[in-house]
């Protein structure tokens, strides 16, 4: 029940009852109304500054299980990127190594993936470091399993091929002991023949021995180029290996083979010559793997003794000297 209120007038010295208008009840509902609406406000604001709703409470449960995987991903991640990372050093330095294939750059290997705004969709993310590393772990990984699961075809590919590999790496010497040759030059820094104060690479070993000698191929394979000229390499033959091998034989003075001729290893190629650019008989040879030049000493293990061996390889450790050609 509302109470009656009154007010004293002073001229008339009574108390007066006070009427309430409709427009003073209206104004007092309205404020009430906004006080209770500006107080139901401000207590929920302080109760949602201070107590999670249910739904709330839910998603933080679950931000937490999923921060807590992402660091135990991160762990197992980092326990697969150390057992990646033996299985890359074993393949670089056992598996490619027996079948003398050359390792994998680490630049290529752990190259970083491209686009510098590829994480950049998750930079606005709660804990985005976390997250933006562990993608960048996947993403790693990922690149790095892969490259290595391709070299693991080619290890597998080179087993595969191992009998028909042994019998094409180059590993006798084009000429037979018995033929009695020289080496007068081996691979390396030497002086030019013709400009004699002038040095050069020799990209190959020359054997010195009497023309129409006979030269023979020093492991399987197909004749790639029949070159006959009175510059340079003089008639040359060039048989390609595979598995990245190929051989030159220079300075022919007859050529018995064609391009495109299949060769087994110690078949008679050729004759000892003089062409070309030659200041005398001999048999200009080169290992060429992957398109480049290689010391074709490291390939003759299968015609010499230990002692002979040693013996070439301390000859070609010496600098300078005379090439032929």
């Amino acid at each position: 029940m509302s109470k009656i209120k009154y007010k004293f007038n002073p001229e008339t010295l009574t108390y007066q009852r006070i009427e309430k208008t409709l427009k003073s009840k209206l104004l007092r509902f309205f404020y009430s109304l906004l006080s209770a609406v500006f107080f139901a406000i401000v207590g929920i604001v302080i109760y949602t500054m201070f107590f999670d709703s249910p739904k709330e409470k839910i998603l933080k449960r679950e931000n937490r299980i999923l921060l807590f995987q992402y660091q135990e991903l991160n762990k197992k991640m980092s326990e697969i990127e150390n057992i990646l990372a033996e299985l890359q050093y074993r393949d670089d330095n056992i598996y490619r190594t027996i079948f003398e294939v050359e390792p994998i750059p680490d630049n290529v290997r752990k190259g970083g993936i491209g686009g510098a705004k590829r994480y950049e969709e998750l930079e606005n993310l709660q804990h985005a470091e976390l997250i933006i590393n562990t993608a960048k772990k996947i993403d790693n990984l990922s690149k790095q399993v892969y490259i290595q699961s391709r070299s693991f075809d080619e290890i597998v590919y080179l087993a595969k091929n191992k009998e028909k590999w042994l019998r094409s790496i180059p590993a006798i010497l084009p000429i037979l002991i018995k033929d009695k040759f020289k080496i007068t030059s081996h691979f390396g820094i030497r002086y030019d023949p013709v400009y004699r104060n002038v040095t050069k690479m020799h990209e190959g070993i020359d054997f010195t021995c009497a023309i129409g000698t006979n030269v023979r191929a020093t492991g399987d394979g197909i004749v790639a180029e029949v070159n006959y000229s009175n510059r340079g390499y003089g008639n040359e033959i060039i048989i390609d290996h595979g598995f990245g091998y190929k051989t030159r034989y220079a300075h022919l003075s007859k050529i018995v083979v064609r391009k495109g001729q299949k060769i087994t290893r110690g078949e008679i190629i050729g004759k000892v010559g003089s062409t070309g650019k030659s200041v005398g008989p001999h048999l200009h040879y080169e290992v060429i793997k992957n398109n480049k030049p290689i010391n074709p000493i490291n390939f003759f293990y299968l015609d010499l003794s230990p002692e002979e061996y040693d013996k070439m390889i301390e000859a070609s450790a010496q600098k300078g000297g005379i090439a032929l050609d």
